[in-house]
């Protein structure tokens, strides 16, 4: 049985996954219509990747006897200024799922919810997978600098860190 703090923290997280899935897909849009075919295939994948965390946090919350709540989403951005500005808010949104996802493992050590916090272990490690991803990116993008574009959206996916790397989903 799900606590109802750790219910609610989890619903929460549920939000939050679904609104990165959003994030993203917005920012596969403006991607796209502003000519960056590869920046864009590799935010509809990134988008893809949040609404499975999102499916994954609900159904979690449903086996444990809890009730998963699906919320309406905020609308995200639209524009952005360049895609180096585009990649610094992907990382400051990784940035802050990894502080929603560590406080949500604080609260179930504070609950004795070691179920909940052995589920959120798969969670963990895909935040350090995500920011590495972001970093590397906007490193390559300073790298080839704002003029030098089109070698970087064409080879974006290979920058993608394999899914193998991260343990099985549980």
């Amino acid at each position: 049985m799900l606590r109802k703090k750790v219910e609610d923290i989890c619903n929460r997280q549920v939000e939050r996954e679904g609104y990165s899935s959003n994030l993203y897909l917005a920012m596969a849009s403006w991607a796209e219509i502003n000519g960056f075919a590869g920046v864009a295939e590799w935010l509809y994948v990134q988008s893809d990747e949040e609404r499975l965390h999102m499916l994954k946090f609900i159904r979690y919350i449903n086996e444990r006897g809890g009730k998963a709540v699906i919320p309406a989403f905020k609308k995200p951005p639209v524009d952005y200024k360049s895609v180096e500005d585009l990649f610094r808010e992907v990382l400051k949104h990784e940035e802050f799922v990894t502080a929603s996802i560590n406080e949500i493992v604080a609260v179930t050590l504070e609950e004795k919810d070691f179920n909940t916090h052995n589920f959120l272990q798969w969670f963990v490690f895909e935040q350090v997978e995500e920011e590495a991803s972001a970093r590397a990116i906007i490193d390559k993008i300073q790298l080839v600098g704002k003029n030098n574009m089109y070698q970087f959206d064409r080879d974006i996916m290979s920058l993608r860190t394999p899914a193998a790397s991260t343990p099985a989903a549980g």
